[in-house]
């Protein structure tokens, strides 16, 4: 197995574990929606829950990987003021909450390399799709 395949996996198992987290318990979800956005926070929860399934769908199946690569690098953009609004409310949590929350904005930046990588790997062996 290659290792745009595995780590396609990686992240479809990732993507897909967390929109179904967002769906069962999406009140988590919602107390990290910046305030600034209009509306309800449950819809952006619901929402995002969504794209994290629909990414993990492409990248599962071998002729929309490289689509799948590049939605997920998009998606983990767009979920990143989530992860801000979240360090910043736990600025003044317990030590673990706060190495959780601070963790999660670098490891942003490795999940969007891996989903380009995922992107290129695709392109590299199978042209554009």
């Amino acid at each position: 197995m290659s290792r745009g395949r595995r780590t396609a996996g990686f992240l479809g198992v990732l993507l897909g574990g967390a929109g179904a987290l967002h769906m069962v318990r999406p009140e988590h979800f919602d107390t990290i929606v910046p305030t600034a956005l209009p509306g309800p926070a449950r819809g952006y929860t619901y929402a995002s829950g969504v794209a994290e399934l629909a990414v993990a769908a492409l990248l599962a199946v071998p002729r929309t990987r490289r689509l799948g690569g590049l939605a997920a690098a998009a998606l983990f953009v767009a979920v990143f003021p989530a992860n801000v609004q979240m360090a910043y409310d736990w600025r003044g949590a317990r030590p673990r909450k706060r190495a959780i929350a601070y963790g999660r904005l670098p490891l942003q930046g490795v999940l969007i390399a891996q989903a380009l990588h995922v992107a290129r790997a695709r392109s590299r062996r199978h042209g554009p799709v």
